[in-house]
């Protein structure tokens, strides 16, 4: 290792960079050194006294987690006088710690309780009573108890310093101390619940978990948040094929320990009491349950006789989907029916970018890409609200290692806190704000450009064409809503491009002239609701909805699939950098079917032979076929993310791209998903304004 410097650490040779701590460098060679109030990447607290080690030639045991590595340092971390200190600081964590670990929500994940069971302290020499606080609600998703609380602050540090949102304080001196929300009585923020993962102990829990079960009793799966499109890894906990618990405390996936509020708590909309569970069919002019054989049937039936007769179909597929699954409905659509009139709701010009970028390589940026470029510039979007992950990663790399981010919005952001230079612009004029930056970003190494909605078809060349101007390297991310938007354009759900971004003979009708054709024969909604906010012209269309809900769409429908969600399948799905994640089925719902089983099902039907409907044999198909995608597998399976690659050619481009338009969802709404998940409707910060217009909390209004 280049400049690095050697030292030892309980009789192992290490090698660290100049400036690592000793806590981390041990960490590194499999050596544990315990700490309550050091987490990585926050700022360094020492509050807890648990990491002290002995070190050579110095008087005193040292905290490791302030001390950086020196050439020819000796360090022991487990002797008898350190064993003894951690004890001794046992004794004074535990004075005031009440002994509730049976009930507590912690008991089995609780790092005080690991550490007094290794180095135990079973008994204390302090007789005076303990200060008891009532448990305090903070939130409806997070539940404050004071007297477990040890004051690593651990949960203030997260808050403020890596969401940027200082929710949380320290009120009170000495033995009274005590964490305390910003908002007196209740806490105003992202209510993302970092604060109660972090925590140590069982001082801080979760409104969704508490008193419902053990971590031993639940089985873990990790997969991806169903949600926005930063493909964050969610680890949900299950038992009796219910959700419990959502988390990540490995800190696998692109996301290590984060997670919003969605990923974290919004998984309660799988066992909404209104989920479909059986096939419904208009009988009378109602919809009632059917079998699956009469549903499939039907739908055959009628999709042949139109298809026969030379009908017309206009085919809607959904964001949230699996590739696989919008891979095969394209395909079903095209070979199966005949037709290119098949389109999703567009929340990203991701064609105009690989069209502006073709033949280029790496100017693609990746989820990793935002936290270590030097410089980055955010156009048209509300990051932190629409965007958390990207946000995070953003704040993360301005604190540890001062890169400088740059906004141009219609209004205020949070990125504006620790922004280099922030325009405020027009809907509109976002692009022609960049000559005010010109200066300035030449000046820097490298730059990432994050664009949303605002910038479309032809300005995303012009954007391309500024990018190449400053003669520095330049990545970058077009920002897409859902969880599966990017994959919804990669596998083809547009009418003038099939998967990989081929261009297809006879481009069909996009969404808005389907709704507004009056000749639709069928009309085949597969898990998109576009019937929220419009009216379908066709009178007499036969409707067909795959969905969880009985949503406007499906309202409107003949014939209702009872669809799994994205937490009961398993598949690949493809974040706003393009980077490939697999999705695991964590619970099954009773009489629920995979979108792509329900394809299967119905080609089978209309004996039309579209290859098998396994995820895994679709996805073989993709990485043969769509270009970009010939990602490594091995990486996907162990649950790793691979950057898709489709910079290879140019593209055929809609002329149309005011249809591509953002939904504008918050961190506290998630399109007709949300109004199922009763955590996002529950708490204060419900549904949120973007560029911090949001309305005065209806509490503080009182």
């Amino acid at each position: 290792m280049a400049d690095s410097v050697n030292l030892t650490i309980d009789g192992k040779a290490v090698q660290a960079a100049p400036g690592t701590l000793v806590i981390d460098a041990a960490k590194k060679v499999g050596i544990e050194i315990p700490a309550f109030c050091y987490w990585e990447g926050l700022t360094l607290q020492a509050a807890c006294r648990m990491c002290l080690v002995e070190v050579e030639r110095m008087p005193k045991l040292m905290t490791a987690c302030t001390l950086t590595v020196a050439e020819g340092m000796v360090v022991r971390t487990e002797t008898p006088l350190v064993a003894e200190a951690r004890k001794s600081m046992l004794e004074f964590v535990l004075t005031n710690h009440p002994l509730d670990c049976p009930v507590c929500d912690k008991g089995g994940e609780c790092e005080l309780q690991d550490m007094t069971f290794r180095y135990g302290a079973g008994e204390g020499r302090f007789d005076e009573m303990k200060v008891h606080v009532d448990e305090k609600q903070w939130s409806p998703v997070v539940y404050f108890d004071a007297p477990r609380c040890i004051l690593c602050y651990r949960c203030v540090r997260i808050c403020d310093e890596g969401m940027g949102v200082d929710a949380l304080g320290v009120i009170y001196r000495g033995v009274v101390s005590e964490i305390a929300p910003n908002k007196e009585d209740h806490l105003q923020c992202d209510e993302c619940g970092m604060c109660i993962d972090i925590c140590p102990v069982g001082a801080l829990t979760s409104g969704m978990y508490r008193y419902r079960t053990r971590p031993w009793e639940m089985e873990h799966t990790g997969t991806i948040c169903a949600h926005c499109s930063n493909g964050c890894k969610t680890t949900l906990g299950t038992r009796n094929g219910q959700i419990i618990r959502g988390n990540n405390r490995d800190k696998s996936g692109i996301n290590g320990e984060f997670l919003c509020i969605k990923g974290r708590y919004a998984f309660d909309f799988n066992s909404h009491p209104e989920r479909l569970q059986s096939p419904l069919m208009r009988i009378g002019g109602k919809l009632e349950p059917v079998s699956w054989s009469r549903a499939i049937g039907e739908v055959a039936r009628r999709f042949t006789e139109i298809r026969e007769r030379g009908g017309r179909f206009g085919v809607v597929g959904s964001n949230r989907t699996s590739n696989e699954e919008n891979y095969y409905l394209q395909k079903f659509a095209r070979q199966g029916l005949g037709t290119n009139n098949i389109d999703h709701r567009r929340t990203g010009d991701v064609p105009a970018l690989i069209d502006a970028l073709a033949g280029r390589t790496g100017v693609l940026a990746t989820v990793k890409d935002v936290y270590t470029a030097k410089a980055s510039l955010v156009i048209g979007s509300d990051l932190a609200q629409q965007h958390p992950l990207l946000a995070y990663q953003l704040r993360a790399n301005w604190r540890h290692h001062q890169s400088h981010t740059y906004t141009v919005t219609r209004g205020p952001v949070r990125e504006d806190k620790y922004s280099v230079h922030g325009v405020r612009v027009e809907p509109g004029a976002e692009l022609g704000a960049l000559e005010s930056l010109r200066d300035q970003l030449k000046a820097e190494p490298e730059l990432v450009i994050l664009f949303g909605d605002a910038i479309k078809g032809e300005a995303v060349r012009r954007l391309v064409e500024f990018g190449d101007s400053l003669g520095i390297p330049v990545k970058y991310i077009c920002l897409v809503d859902y969880s599966n938007s990017r994959g919804a354009v990669d596998m083809g759900l547009l009418p003038h491009l099939g998967p990989g971004y081929q261009g297809v003979e006879n481009p069909g009708m996009s969404l808005p002239e389907m709704l507004a054709a009056e000749d639709l024969d069928a009309f085949w909604v597969v898990g998109a609701n576009p019937l929220e906010h419009n009216k379908l012209a066709a009178d007499r269309a036969f409707v067909v909805v795959h969905d969880l809900f009985l949503t406007e769409t499906a309202e409107r429908a003949d014939v209702v699939f009872p669809a799994a969600s994205a937490y009961e399948k398993n598949g690949t799905v493809t974040n706003v950098c393009g980077e490939v994640q697999h999705l695991r089925s964590a619970v099954q719902t009773m009489g629920v079917k995979t979108d792509l089983e329900i394809l299967g099902l119905l080609s089978k039907e209309m004996r039309i032979n579209l290859g098998m409907w396994t995820p895994e044999s679709v996805l073989r198909e993709i990485r043969q076929t769509v270009r970009g995608y010939n990602v490594a597998l091995p990486v996907i399976a162990a649950g790793g993310a691979a950057q898709s690659l489709p910079l290879n050619g140019r593209v055929t481009l809609d002329s149309r791209p005011e249809l591509i338009q953002s939904a504008g969802d918050t961190l506290f709404t998630s399109g007709t998903l949300g109004r199922y998940s009763k955590t996002l409707l529950s708490v204060l910060e419900y549904p949120g304004v973007l560029y911090g217009e949001a309305a005065e909390p209806e509490a503080d209004r009182r």
